[in-house]
């Protein structure tokens, strides 16, 4: 099935296996929050046991460095992408409020980002991670 549409999380490639897990899962949530037309129906199993409905197109993992990170969250504003970003103060966070207010006292330019999520037209999805790798 071809989409027109990418989404995709960039993460920094130096995170610990648990903090590249935990930005993932929040930055895809965004996604969902965001764009809830891209939630497909609940699940059902054979005994008819309901799941939640998950995305329904592929979430490209990505990673790179620091500057990788800057250069797509740049490219990502200029190209007016909706981008979520999870920076490195909120690995010392505990809850949604601490986590608004960690991103809202730093300016765009000084956030240190470990990780984006992107969704829009294939493209400028593309443009906007020039120079990331699939994450392994």
């Amino acid at each position: 099935m071809r989409f027109e549409t990418k989404i995709a999380v960039l993460l920094r490639d130096d995170l610990a296996g648990w903090q590249r897990l935990n930005a993932t899962a929040f930055l895809a949530s965004g996604v969902a929050a965001q764009w809830p037309q891209l939630v497909g129906e609940p699940y059902a199993d054979a005994d008819g046991t309901s799941y939640l409905g998950m995305l329904g197109q592929p979430v490209l993992i990505l990673e790179g460095d620091a500057e990788l990170l800057r250069a797509a969250h740049e490219r990502a504003l200029r190209r007016e992408l909706t981008v979520g970003v999870f920076t490195a103060d909120l690995f010392r966070t505990g809850n949604d409020d601490d986590n608004r207010a960690a991103v809202a006292a730093v300016a765009r330019d000084q956030l240190d980002l470990v990780g984006l999520a992107v969704h829009g037209p294939k493209n400028a999805v593309d443009k906007v991670l020039k120079g990331a790798r699939m994450h392994p």
